[in-house]
């Protein structure tokens, strides 16, 4: 059973930093996707960034490009999120996800049903 759960969210002034965390269990496939996404008050969910652990790869949305950057412990089985020049347009709830067969190229696909989710962390960016 995959079981991911998400910390580090929080309410942070517009211009400042957090790092969100995702310890992931149970996963016993190779090669697989992980990252996150988030969704905001009345809008649809969005892939944030995504790292492959069959080449380390990464996937950004634009929007975040140059301010978050994800990585990987393997030895604790855990993936960050370094969000930094936080903006209020940042503010979501922000969840772990992976999937048995996809890669990274699923993140910008909002039609496409990941596997496993944690239950999410709020941030809130705003003065």
């Amino acid at each position: 059973q995959v079981q991911l759960v998400e910390s580090g969210g929080g309410l942070v002034q517009p211009g400042g930093s957090l790092r969100l965390s995702c310890a992931a269990s149970g996963i016993t496939y190779d090669d697989y996707a992980i990252g996150w996404f988030r969704q905001a008050p009345g809008k649809e969910r969005e892939g944030v960034s995504c790292i492959s652990t069959s080449d380390n790869s990464t996937y950004y949305v634009d929007s975040v490009k140059g301010r978050f950057t994800i990585s990987k412990d393997n030895v604790k089985n855990t993936v960050y999120l370094q969000m930094n020049n936080l903006k209020p347009e940042d503010t979501a709830v922000y969840y772990c996800a992976t999937d048995t067969y996809a890669g990274c190229e699923v993140w910008s696909d909002p039609l496409y049903g990941m596997d496993y989710w944690g239950k999410g962390t709020l941030v809130t960016v705003s003065s």
